[in-house]
């Protein structure tokens, strides 16, 4: 029976009835019913790692396992449990590595053989040092309770001690903790269980996996510190996916070799992902790639391989020069089956991060020892082509909603081996020259601190410092929305679309307490993608530079008419530019303001920081 704290205010009678299939249990009570005959048909599974479940007499039997991994506990619940575990475990510690906004800690546990659970012992240890964190959307809770059940079995059960022989972990069993606790059973209408589950966003509505590049959360602030604290060689960012019928059960990849990385991307397709499926594969579970449908409807016009940019865990990662691996397990299956596929893989990521540590350290090394003369600021879906392998699909069929009038996936429950459409997001939107440096004025020093915590160096200048730079002024910048839509806050900012910028050169002296950062470090790609306005994770795009839309000084028509007469008379020129322009733009011509504003922005009067970006290039000699 699930733990009754998990029940707030609905009576356990009609909350759960559990059906067992192979050992694993799943949800089919009156609550449910209703969603679940909405749901594509479930297929039968059954698999070795079913084993991995505790007894029910097991005294280390975790809260989940308790349920038949049906159900999941709560935060307190969660860290009872585990200060237990980790004050009868000499292999574990436990530290907060901060706080959120509703006052929780961020628990992180240190798992080691050595005993020394410092971030600079770990360093010094020589072992790899695995990273994984579950619940960054805490209604994707499956690593949590895949996670307690690995650190039990490698500790006091003794199942599994052999993985902290050769590799050290570090694992954040709920990342987004205020979204952990907004626990509801009608949280994921299109999720398989558990019983009840947390939210995808933080107290303020924030979702942390779009905050890799901009840090305004205290989670993803702390996460980053690790990152730059403890250097861990493999991160892993545990997750359910939304969307489309299939039969793998658990998804996952990096960026591929066409990104920032390409050498890290080369390892996790070609050593990390082959040898972690074998073992997903051995255990009776279906690994599959990382799948978004084009339509967001069903696979018939195939599925992006994604390249995500720098606001995501694993576009975060690779612009860092850290393997990072994203995983989507497939929220139509059950959690019993999703929770123990990710047992496997935290188990086979650390077993083979032991044998092949030398090999992404390599791979590591020499991404992190490029300096490239250009930098790709993102990537745009290219030519689709069809896939080499087997997909292993769901058979659907579309028919037109009557509510909707539009198309609808229906999933027929039976399997569907074919080739599938792949368009790869691997085209370049645009690129730029990598810098020498970048120069920050002192009145933009919130800019300067983000880049900081990132782990970048940053040079205050102590004295003032004049110097041949590139600046950028933005004419066509604009708050952003997609196509059709009201622009709106996105993620609590405004979004800016910086359009083509006008790229001027100067000798500018920048005073005492300005900020100088130089691109000759392992993370002069994250720093361009931070700061060059057309990248779309930079702070321009973020909207931390929107004071430069306010125009301050204006110019009347009395003194303008005269003025711009005076100009054209003694301007040949002008004159013909002046009659090009009412003759090609209809509302300009039927405009006396902006006909005035046109003479007005030609004037030394005119404000020559409007719209000009604040960060300046020093130019690579």
């Amino acid at each position: 029976m699930p733990h009754s704290s998990h029940i707030r205010g609905i009576v356990i009678s009609q909350l759960l009835a559990f059906a067992i299939f192979g050992g694993c249990a799943f949800a089919s009570d009156d609550i449910y019913s209703d969603v679940e005959a909405f749901l594509p048909p479930l297929m039968d599974w059954a698999g070795k790692s079913e084993s991995l479940i505790a007894s029910a007499d097991d005294p280390w039997i975790t809260p989940s396992e308790k349920t038949g991994l049906v159900s999941t506990s709560s935060y307190d619940e969660t860290f009872v449990w585990l200060k237990k575990l980790v004050n009868a475990a000499p292999e574990l510690e436990m530290i907060s590595i901060g706080k959120s906004l509703q006052g929780r800690d961020f628990w992180m546990v240190v798992a080691s053989s050595d005993g020394d659970f410092s971030a600079q012992a770990m360093i010094d240890s020589g072992k790899p040092l695995l990273l994984a964190q579950a619940g960054i959307h805490s209604g994707e809770i499956d690593g949590k309770d895949a996670g307690l059940m690995l650190l039990r079995d490698m500790t006091v059960s003794d199942r599994r001690s052999e993985l902290l022989e050769n590799t050290n972990l570090l694992f954040v069993p709920i990342f987004n903790v205020d979204a952990h606790e907004r626990i509801s059973p009608f949280n994921r209408i299109n999720q398989r269980g558990p019983v009840e589950m947390g939210w995808r966003t933080n107290a303020r509505n924030q979702n942390f996996n779009r905050d890799y590049a901009k840090l305004d959360t205290p989670g993803v602030r702390a996460i980053v510190q690790v990152i730059n604290e403890w250097k861990p060689d493999l991160y892993l960012d545990l997750h359910v996916t939304d969307g489309a019928d299939y039969q793998y059960d658990i998804t996952f990849g990096g960026n591929g070799s066409g990104g920032w990385s390409p050498a890290i991307g080369k390892w996790i397709d070609e050593t990390y992902q082959p040898a972690v499926a074998s073992a997903l594969d051995e255990a009776g579970h279906i690994p599959g790639p990382l799948i978004l449908a084009v339509n967001n409807m069903d696979l018939q016009d195939g599925f992006y391989v994604w390249n995500g940019d720098p606001r995501y865990s694993n576009g975060y990662g690779d612009a860092r020069h850290l393997a990072t691996i994203l995983v989507e397990n497939h929220s139509l299956k059950p959690y019993c089956q999703r929770v123990l596929g990710t047992y496997i893989l935290l188990a086979e990521s650390m077993e083979m991060l032991a044998r092949e540590y030398q090999s992404l350290r390599m791979a590591t090394s020499a991404d992190r020892g490029r300096r490239p003369e250009s930098v790709v600021l993102g990537f745009v879906p290219g030519d689709s082509k069809m896939g080499t392998d087997i997909f292993r699909g769901i058979a659907s069929e579309r028919y037109e909603g009557e509510v909707s009038g539009g198309p609808v996936a229906r999933w027929k429950g039976e399997a569907d081996d074919r080739l599938v459409k792949q368009v790869p997001i691997n085209q370049p939107v645009s690129e730029v020259k990598m810098p020498a440096a970048y120069l920050i004025p002192p009145e933009w020093a919130d800019v300067a601190r983000r880049v900081e915590m990132h782990g970048i160096e940053v040079e205050v200048l102590s004295e003032p410092l004049s110097a041949e730079v590139e600046t950028y002024r933005l004419p066509q910048a604009k708050i952003a929305a997609p196509s059709g839509w009201t622009p709106n806050p996105f993620e609590g900012r405004v979004r800016i679309a910086p359009g083509v910028p006008e790229i001027r050169k100067n000798k500018l002296t920048f005073p005492a307490g300005s900020f100088r950062i130089s691109t000759d470090h392992d993370l002069a790609e994250l720093l361009v993608l931070l700061l060059e306005p057309q990248a779309a994770d930079s702070f321009f795009q973020w909207g931390f530079s929107l004071e430069i839309f306010t125009r301050t000084e204006y110019a009347e028509p009395y003194v303008m008419e005269p003025l711009a007469q005076k100009m054209l008379a003694g301007d040949a020129e002008l004159k013909a530019a002046f009659e090009a322009k009412l003759a090609a733009d209809p509302d300009f011509a039927a405009s006396p303001q902006q006909r005035l504003m046109w003479f007005y922005e030609k004037t030394p009067f005119y404000d020559q920081q409007y719209l000009g970006y604040p960060v300046a290039r020093v130019p690579d000699s």
